[in-house]
Protein backbone atom coordinates (compact mmCIF):
# COMPACT_ATOMS: atom_id res chain seq x y z
CA UNK A 1 0.00 0.00 0.00
CA UNK A 2 0.97 3.33 -0.77
CA UNK A 3 1.16 6.30 0.65
CA UNK A 4 2.08 4.95 4.19
CA UNK A 5 4.92 5.05 6.31
CA UNK A 6 7.43 3.36 4.03
CA UNK A 7 8.00 -0.52 3.54
CA UNK A 8 5.68 -1.44 6.06
CA UNK A 9 3.09 -3.46 5.32
CA UNK A 10 -1.00 -2.83 5.87
CA UNK A 11 -0.95 -5.31 8.51
CA UNK A 12 2.16 -3.68 10.24
CA UNK A 13 0.30 -0.47 9.77
CA UNK A 14 -2.61 -1.81 11.61
CA UNK A 15 -0.69 -2.85 14.38
CA UNK A 16 0.80 0.42 14.62
CA UNK A 17 -2.31 2.24 14.84
CA UNK A 18 -4.10 0.20 17.44
CA UNK A 19 -1.31 0.69 19.58
CA UNK A 20 -1.75 4.19 19.35
CA UNK A 21 -5.39 3.83 19.81
CA UNK A 22 -5.95 1.29 22.04
CA UNK A 23 -9.67 1.49 23.02
CA UNK A 24 -10.53 0.72 19.61
CA UNK A 25 -8.46 -2.84 19.31
CA UNK A 26 -12.00 -4.66 20.29
CA UNK A 27 -14.52 -2.74 18.06
CA UNK A 28 -11.93 -3.32 15.08
CA UNK A 29 -10.79 -6.82 15.27
CA UNK A 30 -12.77 -7.76 12.54
CA UNK A 31 -10.88 -4.91 10.21
CA UNK A 32 -7.83 -6.46 11.22
CA UNK A 33 -8.17 -9.63 10.35
CA UNK A 34 -9.75 -8.56 6.52
CA UNK A 35 -6.28 -6.55 6.15
CA UNK A 36 -4.35 -9.67 7.03
CA UNK A 37 -6.31 -11.59 4.84
CA UNK A 38 -5.67 -9.09 1.97
CA UNK A 39 -1.86 -9.75 2.83
CA UNK A 40 -2.17 -13.31 1.07
CA UNK A 41 -4.37 -12.50 -1.65
CA UNK A 42 -1.70 -10.12 -3.31
CA UNK A 43 -3.25 -10.14 -6.68
CA UNK A 44 0.39 -11.40 -8.29
CA UNK A 45 -1.88 -13.81 -10.86
CA UNK A 46 -3.31 -11.04 -12.06
CA UNK A 47 -1.43 -10.04 -14.92
CA UNK A 48 -1.06 -5.56 -14.96
CA UNK A 49 -2.80 -3.48 -17.25
CA UNK A 50 -0.02 -2.12 -19.61
CA UNK A 51 0.57 1.34 -19.39
CA UNK A 52 3.28 3.30 -22.05
CA UNK A 53 5.46 5.40 -19.84
CA UNK A 54 4.73 9.09 -20.66
CA UNK A 55 6.75 10.94 -23.01
CA UNK A 56 8.13 13.62 -20.81
CA UNK A 57 9.03 15.73 -23.82
CA UNK A 58 5.30 15.90 -24.65
CA UNK A 59 3.71 16.76 -21.18
CA UNK A 60 2.89 20.21 -22.24
CA UNK A 61 1.27 19.66 -24.98
CA UNK A 62 -2.19 20.39 -26.25
CA UNK A 63 -2.38 16.66 -27.41
CA UNK A 64 -0.46 14.40 -25.52
CA UNK A 65 0.72 11.02 -27.08
CA UNK A 66 -2.43 8.79 -27.66
CA UNK A 67 -1.02 5.92 -25.13
CA UNK A 68 -3.90 4.47 -23.13
CA UNK A 69 -4.08 5.75 -19.88
CA UNK A 70 -3.39 9.45 -21.73
CA UNK A 71 -6.37 9.05 -24.20
CA UNK A 72 -8.48 7.58 -21.96
CA UNK A 73 -7.70 10.64 -19.21
CA UNK A 74 -7.91 13.24 -21.55
CA UNK A 75 -11.32 12.19 -22.68
CA UNK A 76 -12.49 12.16 -18.87
CA UNK A 77 -12.96 8.22 -18.85
CA UNK A 78 -11.21 6.05 -15.58
CA UNK A 79 -9.18 3.54 -17.25
CA UNK A 80 -11.83 0.43 -16.12
CA UNK A 81 -14.24 2.42 -18.55
CA UNK A 82 -11.87 2.96 -21.26
CA UNK A 83 -9.83 -0.50 -21.50
CA UNK A 84 -12.19 -2.75 -19.66
CA UNK A 85 -11.91 -4.78 -16.37
CA UNK A 86 -9.95 -8.03 -15.64
CA UNK A 87 -10.99 -10.93 -15.34
CA UNK A 88 -11.56 -11.89 -11.10
CA UNK A 89 -12.00 -15.64 -10.66
CA UNK A 90 -14.68 -16.05 -7.95
CA UNK A 91 -12.30 -18.26 -5.46
CA UNK A 92 -10.00 -15.78 -5.58
CA UNK A 93 -12.43 -13.01 -4.06
CA UNK A 94 -14.25 -15.89 -1.98
CA UNK A 95 -11.81 -15.68 1.07
CA UNK A 96 -11.45 -11.61 1.45
CA UNK A 97 -15.55 -12.10 0.78
CA UNK A 98 -15.55 -14.24 3.73
CA UNK A 99 -14.04 -12.00 5.96
CA UNK A 100 -15.99 -9.33 5.21
CA UNK A 101 -19.50 -10.93 5.45
CA UNK A 102 -18.11 -11.69 9.03
CA UNK A 103 -17.81 -8.20 9.63
CA UNK A 104 -21.40 -7.07 8.32
CA UNK A 105 -23.09 -10.36 9.15
CA UNK A 106 -24.58 -9.23 12.51
CA UNK A 107 -25.99 -5.72 10.92
CA UNK A 108 -27.31 -7.26 7.59
CA UNK A 109 -28.96 -10.24 6.30
CA UNK A 110 -26.15 -11.78 4.03
CA UNK A 111 -28.20 -14.92 3.31
CA UNK A 112 -29.69 -14.00 0.22
CA UNK A 113 -26.14 -12.35 -1.38
CA UNK A 114 -24.28 -15.37 -0.40
CA UNK A 115 -26.48 -17.64 -1.83
CA UNK A 116 -26.92 -15.57 -5.00
CA UNK A 117 -22.61 -15.82 -5.30
CA UNK A 118 -23.12 -19.66 -4.86
CA UNK A 119 -25.45 -19.88 -7.73
CA UNK A 120 -23.21 -17.57 -9.62
CA UNK A 121 -25.73 -15.24 -10.33
CA UNK A 122 -23.31 -13.09 -8.41
CA UNK A 123 -19.72 -12.57 -9.63
CA UNK A 124 -16.76 -10.20 -8.91
CA UNK A 125 -17.55 -8.21 -11.95
CA UNK A 126 -20.84 -7.01 -10.16
CA UNK A 127 -18.89 -5.65 -7.57
CA UNK A 128 -16.85 -3.46 -10.16
CA UNK A 129 -17.62 0.47 -9.40
CA UNK A 130 -19.71 1.83 -12.34
CA UNK A 131 -20.84 6.01 -13.16
CA UNK A 132 -19.45 6.72 -9.92
CA UNK A 133 -20.87 4.29 -7.92
CA UNK A 134 -19.86 0.98 -5.93
CA UNK A 135 -23.09 -1.20 -5.65
CA UNK A 136 -25.57 -0.84 -8.33
CA UNK A 137 -29.61 -0.39 -7.69
CA UNK A 138 -29.57 -3.76 -8.77
CA UNK A 139 -27.57 -5.56 -7.15
CA UNK A 140 -28.85 -3.92 -4.06
CA UNK A 141 -32.21 -5.55 -5.11
CA UNK A 142 -31.06 -8.97 -6.09
CA UNK A 143 -28.93 -9.33 -2.61
CA UNK A 144 -31.52 -7.58 -0.46
CA UNK A 145 -28.19 -5.72 0.71
CA UNK A 146 -27.90 -2.03 1.53
CA UNK A 147 -25.56 0.14 -1.16
CA UNK A 148 -23.16 0.69 1.83
CA UNK A 149 -22.53 -2.89 2.50
CA UNK A 150 -21.85 -3.89 -1.24
CA UNK A 151 -19.87 -0.73 -1.18
CA UNK A 152 -17.65 -2.50 1.66
CA UNK A 153 -18.04 -6.14 0.20
CA UNK A 154 -16.20 -4.53 -2.94
CA UNK A 155 -13.92 -2.65 -1.42
CA UNK A 156 -13.07 -6.15 0.48
CA UNK A 157 -13.39 -8.26 -1.84
CA UNK A 158 -11.63 -6.60 -4.70
CA UNK A 159 -8.54 -4.19 -3.89
CA UNK A 160 -6.25 -7.20 -3.83
CA UNK A 161 -6.94 -7.56 -7.59
CA UNK A 162 -7.51 -3.80 -8.82
CA UNK A 163 -4.34 -2.60 -7.07
CA UNK A 164 -2.64 -4.86 -9.04
CA UNK A 165 -4.30 -4.58 -12.13
CA UNK A 166 -3.25 -0.60 -11.95
CA UNK A 167 0.23 -0.46 -10.31
CA UNK A 168 1.62 0.53 -13.59
CA UNK A 169 -1.33 3.04 -13.90
CA UNK A 170 -1.24 4.79 -10.78
CA UNK A 171 2.22 6.52 -10.85
CA UNK A 172 0.95 8.13 -14.43
CA UNK A 173 -2.00 9.75 -12.79
CA UNK A 174 -1.09 13.33 -14.07
CA UNK A 175 -3.30 16.83 -12.75
CA UNK A 176 -3.66 18.56 -16.11
CA UNK A 177 -5.26 15.39 -17.47
CA UNK A 178 -7.35 14.34 -14.65
CA UNK A 179 -9.34 16.71 -12.54
CA UNK A 180 -12.59 14.46 -11.32
CA UNK A 181 -13.11 13.66 -8.45
CA UNK A 182 -13.79 9.69 -9.59
CA UNK A 183 -10.87 7.62 -9.20
CA UNK A 184 -8.96 8.27 -12.45
CA UNK A 185 -7.92 4.12 -12.38
CA UNK A 186 -11.31 2.01 -11.61
CA UNK A 187 -13.72 5.20 -11.19
CA UNK A 188 -15.02 4.61 -7.68
CA UNK A 189 -15.70 7.28 -5.37
CA UNK A 190 -12.71 8.78 -3.08
CA UNK A 191 -12.71 6.80 0.30
CA UNK A 192 -10.07 9.70 2.05
CA UNK A 193 -7.92 12.61 1.60
CA UNK A 194 -4.49 13.77 2.42
CA UNK A 195 -3.10 17.05 2.44
CA UNK A 196 0.52 16.79 0.82
CA UNK A 197 3.83 18.78 1.81
CA UNK A 198 3.13 21.17 -0.69
CA UNK A 199 -0.43 21.75 0.75
CA UNK A 200 -2.21 19.93 -2.70
CA UNK A 201 -4.99 18.10 -1.87
CA UNK A 202 -4.85 14.19 -2.88
CA UNK A 203 -7.57 12.02 -3.08
CA UNK A 204 -7.32 8.58 -2.69
CA UNK A 205 -9.54 5.23 -4.26
CA UNK A 206 -9.98 2.31 -1.34
CA UNK A 207 -10.50 -0.15 -3.99
CA UNK A 208 -7.03 0.01 -6.17
CA UNK A 209 -4.61 2.07 -4.42
CA UNK A 210 -4.69 5.17 -6.73
CA UNK A 211 -4.10 8.76 -5.54
CA UNK A 212 -5.28 11.90 -7.77
CA UNK A 213 -4.70 15.28 -6.98
CA UNK A 214 -8.05 17.23 -6.51
CA UNK A 215 -8.79 20.87 -5.36
CA UNK A 216 -9.25 22.19 -2.13
CA UNK A 217 -12.22 24.26 -2.94
CA UNK A 218 -14.54 21.93 -4.47
CA UNK A 219 -16.85 19.20 -3.21
CA UNK A 220 -15.66 15.55 -4.50
CA UNK A 221 -18.99 14.58 -4.48
CA UNK A 222 -21.42 17.05 -6.12
CA UNK A 223 -18.26 19.41 -8.06
CA UNK A 224 -19.93 22.52 -5.22
CA UNK A 225 -17.82 25.11 -5.42
CA UNK A 226 -19.41 27.44 -3.27
CA UNK A 227 -17.21 27.66 -0.45
CA UNK A 228 -19.81 29.39 2.25
CA UNK A 229 -21.07 25.39 1.94
CA UNK A 230 -17.38 23.93 3.38
CA UNK A 231 -17.30 22.46 6.74
CA UNK A 232 -14.05 21.95 8.51
CA UNK A 233 -14.04 20.00 11.80
CA UNK A 234 -11.00 19.70 12.87
CA UNK A 235 -9.79 16.83 15.48
CA UNK A 236 -7.48 18.64 18.09
CA UNK A 237 -4.88 16.74 20.62
CA UNK A 238 -3.83 13.66 20.48
CA UNK A 239 -6.04 13.72 16.84
CA UNK A 240 -4.49 16.88 15.57
CA UNK A 241 -3.40 16.83 12.02
CA UNK A 242 -7.13 14.66 11.47
CA UNK A 243 -9.89 16.44 9.61
CA UNK A 244 -13.85 16.27 8.56
CA UNK A 245 -14.30 18.15 5.39
CA UNK A 246 -18.08 18.54 4.69
CA UNK A 247 -20.35 19.64 2.46
CA UNK A 248 -23.46 21.30 3.46
CA UNK A 249 -24.91 21.59 -0.26
CA UNK A 250 -25.18 17.66 -1.27
CA UNK A 251 -24.23 16.42 2.81
CA UNK A 252 -21.08 14.33 1.92
CA UNK A 253 -17.81 14.32 3.68
CA UNK A 254 -14.73 12.77 3.24
CA UNK A 255 -11.49 12.02 6.34
CA UNK A 256 -8.69 13.80 5.66
CA UNK A 257 -4.85 13.44 6.98
CA UNK A 258 -2.25 16.42 7.07
CA UNK A 259 0.97 14.91 6.59
CA UNK A 260 2.72 17.78 7.21
CA UNK A 261 2.03 17.03 10.53
CA UNK A 262 1.15 13.33 10.37
CA UNK A 263 4.36 12.27 8.32
CA UNK A 264 4.44 8.92 9.99
CA UNK A 265 0.45 8.03 9.42
CA UNK A 266 -0.36 4.58 7.90
CA UNK A 267 -1.87 4.87 4.12
CA UNK A 268 -5.32 6.32 3.26
CA UNK A 269 -7.44 3.04 4.12
CA UNK A 270 -5.73 2.18 7.76
CA UNK A 271 -6.26 5.74 8.79
CA UNK A 272 -9.46 6.30 7.57
CA UNK A 273 -10.74 2.71 9.06
CA UNK A 274 -9.03 3.40 12.37
CA UNK A 275 -10.38 6.23 12.96
CA UNK A 276 -14.35 5.62 13.35
CA UNK A 277 -14.45 8.21 16.11
CA UNK A 278 -14.28 10.51 13.52
CA UNK A 279 -17.54 9.31 11.51
CA UNK A 280 -19.56 9.13 14.41
CA UNK A 281 -19.23 12.99 14.91
CA UNK A 282 -19.98 12.90 10.77
CA UNK A 283 -22.56 10.73 11.01
CA UNK A 284 -24.07 12.74 14.30
CA UNK A 285 -24.25 16.34 12.16
CA UNK A 286 -26.21 13.77 9.35
CA UNK A 287 -23.51 13.69 6.68
CA UNK A 288 -22.60 10.74 4.80
CA UNK A 289 -20.02 9.36 2.44
CA UNK A 290 -19.78 6.48 -0.36
CA UNK A 291 -17.78 4.25 1.10
CA UNK A 292 -18.80 3.01 4.36
CA UNK A 293 -16.55 2.76 7.49
CA UNK A 294 -18.24 0.68 10.62
CA UNK A 295 -20.25 3.03 11.67
CA UNK A 296 -21.96 3.23 8.60
CA UNK A 297 -22.69 -0.01 8.25
CA UNK A 298 -24.02 -0.35 12.10
CA UNK A 299 -26.23 2.70 11.17
CA UNK A 300 -29.93 1.53 10.98
CA UNK A 301 -30.89 1.95 7.18
CA UNK A 302 -33.52 4.84 7.90
CA UNK A 303 -30.68 7.01 9.51
CA UNK A 304 -28.58 6.32 6.57
CA UNK A 305 -29.19 10.13 3.54
CA UNK A 306 -28.06 7.88 0.76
Amino acid sequence: MSGGSGAMTASGEWTELLRRRPAFREALAPIGRLIAAWEHASGEWLAPLACAPLDPAALDEQDPPGHQAAAAWSAGMPLLQACGAPSIPPDRVEPLLGAALDVIDHVEDTRAFSAAWDRGEISPADLLPASGRVGSVALQQRSALTQQALAFLAVAGLRPALSRYFEQCRPLVDARRWDRALCPCCGAPPGFAELLEDGRRQLACHLCDARWTFARLICPFCDNRTTADFVRLLAEEADEGYAIAACRACGGYIKEIDRRARWNAGSAIVEDWGSPHLDVIAHRRQYWRPLPTLIQLAAPLSEQRR
